[in-house]
């Protein structure tokens, strides 16, 4: 009878909800302030660091134009119409550089300023989330920086052979960057599916039956960032948006409530 009353105690302790963390307004803001410190601090050292590489950083970026240009017979030289253009452009450079190169440590501190308001069971997501968080979107970065952007780049300066480009180093960053974080960004859409689906809000039936609308809205969205008007370019950017979705998918089934609830329901059976 005794170990029942234990068992029963015990029982309820686990159904009890677990109480939500609180902070108070100023503390909140505290740690923003302290969190805020450390990250722009960080990018800081990181934009120095990478500003000692910036033209090496932007031979790598601006490799894949020159490939094209040089497979078509043309000029490799990229202008620039402005004396202080370069220099501007260096700058920008090494801070996206030095964002990148800190984004662990960023993301750590965004972490830590959420944490105090999360649930114990939830705050074991930290290192899952700045994992897959800076894998994907390295992934899909290179992705773009090896696949997409050479294919688009070949197109378009193909297409316009007839004439003499003169690409300025500005506009070529701009269409470089859009293209890099643009899949980069894509290549996220596990983690935010991941979110959705912890907090309940879509699961993986609702997904698996809305399909072929997830297709559709995929090819819409490539054609509108494809740079290039080609079908196959725009199959190049839908390939991996397919298939970032059926992974989603899976992720959903994984984390939504009603599966976690259930595979709880049968350990305890």
């Amino acid at each position: 009878m005794f170990d029942n009353a234990v068992e029963a105690s015990r029982q309820q302790q686990e159904e009890k909800p677990e109480a939500m963390p609180t902070m108070g307004f100023l503390d909140h803001l505290e740690e923003l302030r302290r969190r805020l410190v450390y990250s722009i601090a960080a990018v800081a050292v990181g934009f120095f660091a990478c500003w000692w590489k910036v033209e090496w950083i932007y031979d790598i970026m601006q490799r894949p134009i020159l490939d094209a240009l040089k497979a078509n017979g043309m000029s490799e030289k990229l202008v620039y119409l402005n004396p202080v253009e370069p220099f501007n452009l260096y700058l920008k450079i090494a801070a996206l550089a030095g964002l990148f190169v800190t984004s662990p440590f960023v993301l750590y501190q965004v972490w830590m300023f959420i944490s105090p308001g999360l649930y114990r069971h939830e705050k074991r997501y930290v290192v899952p989330f700045m994992f897959s968080t800076i894998v994907l979107f390295v992934t899909g970065g290179y992705f773009g920086y090896k696949i997409v952007y050479p294919q688009a780049l070949g197109f378009l300066i193909h297409f316009g052979r007839q004439f003499q480009p003169m690409i300025t180093i500005s506009e070529y960053t701009s269409l470089f960057l859009s293209i890099i974080l643009g899949m980069g960004l894509i290549f996220e859409m596990p983690i935010l599916i991941f979110f959705l689906a912890l907090m309940g809000i879509v699961s993986a039936g609702f997904m698996l039956k809305n399909f072929r609308y997830a297709i559709l809205l995929i090819f819409i969205v490539a054609a509108i960032v494809t740079p290039t008007p080609d079908v196959l370019s725009m199959c190049i950017f839908a390939a991996p948006m397919v298939a970032l979705y059926v992974v989603s998918i899976v992720i959903a089934w994984a984390v939504h409530p009603s599966q976690r609830r259930a595979r709880r329901e049968k350990q305890a059976s």
